[in-house]
């Protein structure tokens, strides 16, 4: 152990008890974990969170329970049986914080809504993840991600320029969206029980976390104003700004933000300095508009250049490019390399790599611990709750665990 894994985190200390599946309670708790908190995964025996089916391939195991799933303990429960029911509520006893993304009103059908809990442990936190929140005509409707990517307006603004070339995002962005707010919700819960002493309530709708991330098409539509229209890859309302084609089949990626910049993307870039007193170029909202006329003059200069030699000519002007990577292009990317973010984590495949914590903190390391197997902590976890190895064995006999 070097001198940064040795120093304290965060979040030692704290105990999270996780009712958890799919992907926006566990990328909450994963961060949590990360940040140094004991995570305990409470899985339905001989099944566990059916996101470890969604895929194999990661070695056999799957790439949602890969990413979110580290530094945790499986503990396998049927909560519905009265011996794992009280196994559970030993464990909320001594928990800090209680994370559930079960069906709409699950979770309170089983005793563990915030009011019930909160009259036992007042010092729990809930944090409730749900689809559509607590009460409205919404309240027990199914909610994946796709669809809340719907309903949140995301897809009517995302995918090609037709009008029914919508396309939903490459990854779970509802989700991770959920996630993200359910991980502020539980940090800043805990900053506040420091404060009064007693636990609260978390509650957050993937819905309204994926319109929260809306906020500039919602305003831009303001008082039933044309919505900014599907542009692909391009930006919908800058220009230009998006992909761009290259000589030897390669593409660039680049971003002008302003006058200036166009002024030097003229000059420097396009080598056509004349093409900067153009009307039709002489501001964004006329570049947007004539974006027909200024891609083909675009495309036709970089037509002449590889992909490479336009990202040069774009750092010396300078004008904000990037490279369009595919995911082997990311695996190997060299900013990711020279900083040394990847490490590598054990799992029931052995040795896998994973992408350390955004926002490196120079005080501590974040945790890094193995992704378990379905159960794999249920013996070490009853032991420690005080059961005799042969009340654990009944357990097993029972299905309770």
């Amino acid at each position: 152990m070097n001198d940064s894994q040795a120093k304290p985190r965060p979040l030692d200390g704290i105990t999270v008890v996780s009712l958890e599946h799919a992907i926006a309670a566990p990328f909450c708790t994963r961060q949590l974990a990360d940040l140094g908190a004991r995570v305990i995964k409470v899985e339905r025996p001989g099944a566990g969170d059916f996101a470890r089916g969604y895929d194999e391939r990661v070695d056999g195991l799957a790439s949602h329970f890969v990413w979110t799933n580290r530094s945790k303990e499986s503990l396998t429960l049927d909560v519905k049986q009265d011996a794992a029911a009280q196994v559970l509520d030993q464990l909320l006893a001594d928990a800090d914080v209680l994370v559930q993304n079960l069906a709409p009103g699950a979770a309170a059908r089983m005793g563990l809504s915030f009011e019930t809990l909160h009259e036992r442990f007042p010092r729990l936190i809930v944090c409730d993840i749900s689809g559509y929140g607590e009460g409205g005509p919404y309240e027990q409707k199914k909610a994946y991600d796709l669809l809340i990517q719907s309903e949140g307006g995301f897809l009517s603004v995302t995918g090609g320029a037709g009008e029914t070339e919508m396309a939903k995002a490459g990854c779970s962005i509802a989700d991770i969206a959920a996630g993200m707010y359910a991980y502020t919700g539980v940090l800043s819960a805990l900053m506040l029980r420091d404060k009064t002493g007693e636990g609260s309530r978390v509650d957050v709708s993937m819905l309204e976390s994926l319109v929260e991330w809306m906020g500039y098409p919602l305003y831009y539509a303001y008082k039933g104003a044309t919505p900014p229209p599907r542009a692909g890859a391009a930006h919908a309302t800058i220009y230009p700004y998006g992909p761009f084609p290259t000589g030897g089949g390669g593409t660039v990626m680049l971003g002008l933000q302003n006058e200036r910049e166009w002024l030097a993307f003229c000059d420097k870039v396009l080598l056509q300095p004349e093409l900067a007193q153009d009307e039709r170029f002489s501001s964004n909202a006329r570049r947007s508009e004539h974006r027909t006329e200024l891609r083909a003059l675009i495309v036709e200069a970089f037509s002449h250049l590889s992909a490479e030699e336009v990202i040069a000519r774009l750092d010396a002007a300078p004008i904000a490019n990037a490279h369009v990577n595919d995911m082997a292009g990311v695996w190997a990317h060299p900013q990711l390399k020279a900083r040394q973010r990847w490490s590598e984590v054990d799992s029931p495949a052995g040795p896998l790599p994973a992408l350390l914590p955004p926002g490196r903190n120079s005080a501590f390391a974040p945790r890094m611990d193995p992704i378990p197997a379905l159960g794999q902590h249920t013996d070490s976890l009853l032991a420690e709750l005080g059961y005799a190895p042969g009340d654990i064995q009944r357990l097993h006999e029972q299905g309770a665990v």
